[in-house]
């Protein structure tokens, strides 16, 4: 994206809008590193005049995000013709622990998108998204499971996410400390947080002898 297109859709109504620039891009291809390491995204949207905001499983395909949920939620039936929408997924990385409370701060890479939202009516699309959306928490797990029966499909609804604009937001380092409080006996540093997946224990009805699928120790790998 060059300057003037950065420009201009930093300027569009309604969009997220950098301040603080030494934090902030409208970097896509960072947006899709961010995008592709969370787990849950939560989504915004407006139902009968007032702001809803909800966490959701999602998947990234190219320049469109999907999500999902039961056919009957508001965040599906409500928005089946195409309505403005926004998301954002946040990865935490260290609490930053100042000498003053004012310093405090966290390390993180945050996405913010919008774009419109519609329904995904096509039966082909709906699969496609719906095996992106599992195999992006279990990778390979879509095919490990049996074909959805139709009243899983009818009970489903998808809803495609084309990303207009993307911004995204990142702190890393230590704690910006005033000059007058560097070398007192108050520690200041960096906790790191990290997210990794346990290990996984069978179901009541499953046999010991049955073995972990390939998606699980995947899954491990890509969100240690």
């Amino acid at each position: 994206m060059s300057t003037m297109e950065k420009r201009q859709t930093a300027d569009k109504p309604g969009y997220a809008k950098i301040r603080q620039m030494n934090r902030g891009s409208y970097d896509r291809t960072l947006a899709y590193e961010i995008l592709d390491s969370g787990m849950v995204a939560h989504c915004g949207f407006i139902h009968e005049d007032r702001p809803m905001v909800i966490p959701m499983a999602y998947a990234r395909i190219d320049n469109r995000l999907y999500i999902h949920g039961a056919s009957t939620t508001r965040i599906v039936k409500d928005n089946a013709k195409g309505v403005p929408a926004s998301l954002t997924v946040t990865l935490l990385d260290g609490l930053v622990v100042a000498r003053s409370a004012f310093h405090h701060s966290m390390n993180y890479r945050c996405v913010i998108v919008h774009g419109t939202a519609r329904l995904v009516e096509d039966r082909d699309e709906q699969i496609e998204a719906l095996a992106a959306i599992t195999d992006h928490l279990l990778p390979g797990r879509w095919d490990e499971c049996r074909d959805m029966i139709p009243k899983e499909h009818k009970a489903t609804g998808v809803l495609a996410l084309d990303i207009e604009h993307a911004s995204t937001k990142v702190r890393t380092g230590g704690p910006v400390d005033d000059k007058m409080d560097l070398g007192t006996d108050i520690w200041a540093g960096v906790v790191p947080i990290t997210i990794a997946l346990g290990q996984p224990f069978n179901a009541y009805d499953v046999s010991d002898e049955t073995p972990i699928p390939q998606s699980i120790p995947a899954a491990r790998r890509k969100f240690a």
